[in-house]
């Protein structure tokens, strides 16, 4: 456009074209070849311009790219998934996130199925696990965290009650928090198989005590006693039987009692 003295006068519309595009040569002059614009790198130095109310981006490739305020679809996509995947569990094992696990489930126990082992997380009924680990319902119910468990139908039996399982890992770990060491609890396992011999050997012990009784009272001919007054002598102490004895002194009669 001319003015009447033949003057060129420039429009806004064309101005800014022209220094948009100063712009653009100034920052292409500067910028230095980077990665690939869509090469995920973090370290990578941007220029950013704005110009006109629109954001252009040097990608270091020869050309500006306009950037818009709403991210790209695909890296909104991948923060999402990486903020997921901070927050899933580790497996203890294989140290990777997981997302579903049946002995995280079930257990809270952080392994994934890829590394669950038969052998070594197997399930342990309650009364298998209270003998074994020497453990009491409150160390098991009531101690803080509660052992997780699964019921199942008791196999011997529909109509009783349903069993409790628990991870053997977890019981495990609770008999140690209760007991201290391995070996306090095999101390202990000990002492308490030794209290149950001892008992046993004591009731067998009175057992045969009173069968022997009942042997000697089965020898003595009941009839005789009406007409014969036993005339004992002296008292005599049986060690191995803690037992007294005592016979008559004109019949072979013996006499064997206990005193409290």
């Amino acid at each position: 456009m001319t003015t009447e003295s033949g003057e060129v006068k420039i429009s806004n519309i064309v101005k800014e074209r022209i220094e948009r595009n100063r712009q653009k040569a100034i920052i292409l002059q500067r910028s230095k070849l980077t990665s690939h614009p869509y090469h995920n790198n973090k370290d990578a130095t941007t220029t950013t311009l704005k110009i006109g109310g629109t954001t252009y981006k040097d990608t270091g490739g020869g050309f500006l790219l306009e950037e818009t305020e709403e991210p790209d679809e695909l890296e909104q996509i991948l923060a999402e998934q990486e903020l997921i995947i901070e927050n899933r569990p580790v497996c203890e094992l294989c140290t990777k996130p997981f997302g579903v696990s049946w002995l995280y489930e079930k257990f809270e126990y952080k392994c994934c199925d890829s590394c669950r082992n038969p052998e070594i997380h197997k399930l342990i009924a309650k009364t298998e696990a209270k003998d074994a680990y020497l453990l009491k319902d409150c160390d098991m119910d009531k101690r803080e965290p509660p052992l997780k468990f699964v019921t199942q139908k008791n196999p011997h039996n529909a109509h009783w009650g349903d069993m409790k399982l628990y991870l053997l890992p977890q019981v495990e770990q609770r008999a140690l928090e209760v007991w201290g060491t391995e070996e306090n609890i095999e101390k202990e396992r000990e002492l308490r198989e030794e209290k149950r011999v001892m008992a046993k050997s004591r009731k067998y012990e009175k057992q045969l005590k009173e069968l022997r009784k009942g042997m000697r009272s089965s020898l003595y001919d009941r009839t005789k006693k009406a007409s014969h007054t036993h005339e004992f002598g002296e008292e005599t102490y049986n060690e191995d039987d803690d037992t007294y004895y005592r016979k008559c002194t004109t019949c072979p009669y013996e006499e064997t009692f206990e005193k409290m």
